[in-house]
């Protein structure tokens, strides 16, 4: 999980979930008040983590006949994708 980079301070993975579906907000420091924000790659990260897999697993992998289904499952994969988003997302402090 993500630390602040002046106190070490690690970050929740609620706020660090937060951040990424509010159009990558930054993260403001408990401790010393530190505004951090997403790096370039935390952001593709996230989408790598969540939009792609859902994408390659409709167009390319479909495994059933069904499209509910399928929908059903590239839903799950975006959401399961999400969660764990906030472990591999990096930050930065801002000036």
């Amino acid at each position: 999980m993500q630390k602040c980079k002046n106190c070490n301070e690690q970050f929740s993975w609620n706020k660090i979930y937060k951040s990424l579906w509010l159009n990558y907000m930054p993260i403001k420091c408990s401790e010393c008040k530190t505004t951090q924000k997403i790096t370039i790659l935390g952001r593709f990260t996230f989408v790598s983590l969540t939009i792609l897999p859902m994408l390659i697993f409709g167009y390319f992998l479909p495994p059933f006949g069904n499209i509910l289904a399928t929908l059903g499952i590239g839903i799950s994969i975006l959401i399961l994708g999400s969660l764990l988003a906030p472990f591999f997302i990096t930050y930065k402090a801002s000036l």
